[in-house]
């Protein structure tokens, strides 16, 4: 009798893990997040101003404000999954985050892997180098060394621009790739302006100015595929902050400039 009730028990305690595994499962991640309460957004915390640390080290910036407005939207806590350029879509995938936001310019490619939410940021990126240099077309960097971040469009936008014999320097992110401009150890660097600017008030001798456009890149919230549930209620919240002005004013807080005027009218 003491056996029977022990296997009952125990197939119990298996039946009840077993229902919570397959209710767990059966939730969107939308529907666990507000259960949770917290959403998990991957984020890297090096590229001012989009995202970085202040002085008290708390995470500041354009992308920050954007992803604490969007958890303040589903009343849940703001979780940040630090991350750089390379692992920004690794850790959507593999579950570490639910989303990212993270300066992620909507690209074809990444759209085989990964769904975006409609534009809510963008700025457009450059191969910058000092004033005193003439550069004015791709032909004119022969033999020069670049500094470029790996794994973003900055990295794939170069490569296929320039000539072979351009030596191109990547680091492992944005943080690193400044450092290594504003100290002297390369001149020239594929980034947006707002980091362009980053570097000369770090080192106002470098005089970096834009010599040749990459591209105008747009940026969306990414979303793993199967979670259209989570894409629909983003991209309507996008539509919402973009008419009510909300995330027009963070990014003009902390990129100093308007919203590029397409991503405005988009939801006009």
């Amino acid at each position: 009798m003491k056996l029977l009730k022990t296997l009952s028990a125990f197939a119990l305690g298996i039946g009840l893990a077993v229902t919570a595994q397959v209710q767990a499962q059966a939730q969107t991640t939308l529907e666990r997040i507000v259960n949770d309460g917290k959403i998990r957004v991957a984020i890297d915390l090096s590229v001012p101003p989009w995202s970085y640390q202040d002085e008290d080290l708390q995470p500041v910036g354009s992308e920050v404000g954007a992803a604490q407005l969007l958890a303040e939207s589903l009343g849940v806590e703001l979780e940040i999954v630090s991350t750089n350029g390379a692992n920004r879509i690794p850790f959507l995938l593999s579950g570490r985050a639910d989303i990212i936001m993270s300066a992620l310019s909507i690209t074809d490619e990444r759209k085989e892997t990964i769904d975006f939410s409609i534009p809510y940021s963008g700025a457009t990126t450059f191969i910058a180098a000092p004033s005193s240099m003439n550069i004015e077309s791709v032909e004119d960097l022969h033999g020069l060394r670049i500094a470029v971040t790996r794994g973003t469009t900055n990295d794939s936008d170069l490569t296929a621009a320039v000539p072979d014999d351009v030596e191109i320097v990547r680091f492992e992110d944005e943080a690193t790739t400044i450092t290594a401009v504003a100290s002297n150890q390369l001149d020239l660097v594929a980034q947006a302006q707002t980091l362009i600017d980053v570097i000369n008030e770090r080192n106002p001798g470098k005089q970096l100015e834009p010599k040749i456009i990459l591209r105008d890149f747009r940026v969306g919230v990414g979303i793993r595929k199967e979670d259209q549930d989570l894409r629909e209620y983003i991209d309507g919240w996008i539509a919402e902050n973009l008419s009510n002005g909300k995330l027009g004013e963070i990014y003009q807080q902390y990129q100093g400039t308007a919203l590029p005027a397409d991503i405005l009218e988009s939801v006009q």
